[in-house]
Formats: structure tokens, sequence, C-alpha cells
């Protein structure tokens, strides 16, 4: 997935980086502006400095991290994972924290592609250097970076989410999001939290006009479609018998949580209140990635009660001041709340406040 996600937000020729991902080297002048990067390409900055810094890290850190937290390291951001290992008393820590992690992730995909580092498969991931790496730190050279489009500045009203061909009912979206942002000022509370934008999408494609055919959407578990159900499946009723619209005959069952025996072992040892260090090591995960699967379940409907956790390294005092935030925000995006607190909160903590507002409010 996260290849996956690699490919769509780079701006580097995609030509190159899906044969580089198979292997093969490209040169991109010989694209032809075929690609959609090539034909549009963005600006160019030198950027030598910044890679010789993440080669650096890389090597100081003895190969031993994946892309999410050299990210962190270099831009001095400190989670549990860098505190637990001491790194953030390294020379090197933060040495390049003008920048965000958004701005280091770029770097490193395009340091891959350039082949001056290389993903470890078999260790999931770790990044490693390689020959032309080594020979880079000690010889640098010019490398022009590309800078790469920040998909957080890029508000709902300017995507486009489909074309008349699509299978996506535009004209339902349309008045579904008029719908949840009715019920958000009602209620006072964010529109995210009634239904995320993922949710409201597959709403209109699998039109659910009852409250237990609306848990089939992708993020809605029956808590929250008690809660918050009712005038969306009639909305969605009312929409269907006017339109003389033919719902899908089998609606797709959502994948769900307990039917999954690492997630349900992961619910299980919170329930027992383990810190998420031990059950990172337990799984053989990072902390980082522990939270991820967290923020997975509960963007699936479940409520995870993790406040043991949150109240071992955030006072009362900071934890009201994120929640206000969340409750007030029109977005729940980690970035943009990352950035309206001016960095005081790590990427980290902001993300398990999330998770204990949206399970109190969204589940």
């Amino acid at each position: 997935l996260n290849e996956i996600a690699s490919y769509s937000e780079t701006s580097v020729c995609r030509r190159k980086m899906i044969l580089h991902y198979f292997g093969e080297d490209f040169n991109e002048a010989n694209c032809n502006s075929m690609c959609d990067n090539c034909k549009d390409p963005k600006e160019k900055r030198e950027g030598k400095e910044n890679v010789l810094a993440l080669l650096k890290a890389i090597e100081v850190l003895k190969e031993t991290q994946k892309s999410n937290y050299y990210c962190a390291f270099l831009s001095g951001v400190t989670n549990s994972d860098i505190r637990a290992y001491k790194h953030d008393e390294l020379e090197l820590f933060g040495v390049g924290k003008e920048k965000d992690e958004h701005f280091w992730n770029a770097v490193i995909r395009q340091t891959i592609v350039s082949g001056l580092i290389s993903k470890d498969i078999e260790s999931y991931g770790v990044l490693k250097l390689t020959e032309k790496g080594r020979e880079f730190i000690n010889a640098p050279t010019s490398f022009m970076l590309i800078k790469e489009r920040d998909y957080t500045v890029i508000d709902d009203e300017s995507v486009v989410i489909g074309n008349s061909e699509s299978a996506f009912d535009q004209q339902l979206y349309d008045q579904l999001v008029d719908l949840r942002k009715s019920i958000s000022k009602q209620q006072d509370i964010p529109p995210f939290v009634i239904f995320q934008e993922p949710s409201l999408k597959d709403m209109c494609f699998q039109y659910p006009t009852t409250i237990e055919e609306l848990t089939n959407v992708q993020g809605v578990g029956h808590g929250k479609a008690s809660r918050y159900g009712a005038p969306f499946t009639a909305l969605i009723k009312r929409y269907v018998e006017e339109n003389n619209i033919e719902r899908p005959q089998d609606l797709v069952v959502r994948s769900v949580v307990n039917k999954s025996g690492l997630k349900v072992h992961l619910i299980k040892n919170i329930d027992r209140k383990l810190p998420l260090e031990d059950i990172s090591r337990a799984q053989g995960k990072t902390v980082e990635e522990v939270i991820e699967e967290i923020e997975g379940i509960v963007t699936s409907g479940t409520r995870v009660n993790i406040s043991y956790y949150i109240d071992e390294i955030l006072d009362s005092d900071t934890q009201d001041e994120i929640y206000d935030y969340f409750s007030e925000a029109e977005t729940d995006d980690i970035r943009v709340a990352y950035d309206e607190f001016n960095g005081d909160y790590s990427e980290e903590e902001l993300r398990l406040m999330w998770i204990k507002f949206m399970s109190e409010m969204g589940n």
C-alpha cells in the first residue's frame, strides 16, 4: 500500500518509477512526456545537502529503520520509538527540522528511484545504503529534487470525484454532504465525526436504505449507523425511488474487525491496558505501525479505548487542548493539526488523540 501511495503522490516520471520497482533503470528523458508528470513537469531545486543528510542518518542509525522513522528523525519529531532508542540525543537528530515529514518522505522516494538507497523487502521496508549511496556520502554531487505536490492543500470542493461514465453518483454525494453539514451544525460537531469522506462515497455506490445495510459501508459500525444513520438512509431511499435506481443486488460486506485474528489480538491487548511498546514488541512491529493498525480499526467503525496509554504521555490540559481542536476542526488531517499547533505536539501524539476523539465521538 505504501508503494501505491508513493506512486500516486510522486512527481517523478511514472514510467521511471514503475520500471525501477521491477528492477529496471529508465532515463526519464525517453518518456517523451507520455506520463502526466513529464507532460507537466514540477519545479526542481538543488537538494544535495538534503540527500546527504538522509544518507548520513541511515548510516548513523546503522541501516535499521524504515522511511517514517527517518522522516521523523530528520525533521526533529520526537516519538516513543525515537525516545526508546535515545536517537533524539544524536547530533544528526533534527538536522532538517526546517522541513516537515512530507518533504523528507519525498526525498526518500526520489533517492530510492535514483539508486542511492534501497528498501529491504525481507526486513519489511528497512532502508539500506547502496554502493552508489556510499559513494555519494564520500563525494557528494549535485542532486536536483523535484518539488512534490502537497495533497493536504487540496480541499474537498476541488477534487474531481469521477466523470459521467463512472458508477459514482455525484448528485447523491452532493446531497449527502449537505445533509452531513446540516447535522454537524445542529449537533455542534465536526462533519467528519458523523461520516468521513470514504463512507459518503461508498454510500453512493451501495445505496444503503436501512441501518443494517448501512453497516456494510466502509467505516460505518453499528454504533455510528445507529447514532447518525437514519436521516442518511431516508435520504438515499427517497433518492433511489425518485430516480428509479437499481441498487446492487448483493451489497458488498465490509471486512469486520473481529474476523481478523491479529486485530482481535490487538484489541484484547488494549483491553488489558498493555503499553503500546509492549504490544509492538510482541508483534515484531514498531509503535508507529501499531498506531496505524488502531487507526484502521477505528476508521472501520470500532471503538478503541487507549486513554490509559495517553494518560501516561500527555497531561490532562494537553489532552483537553487537542480534543477541543478536533471538536472544532473542519478536517481531521493530522498534518493540518500539526501546523495548527506549530509543532508543539508530535504527529504521534496528535494521532493518539485522534483515536481517542473518534472513538468517543464517532463510534
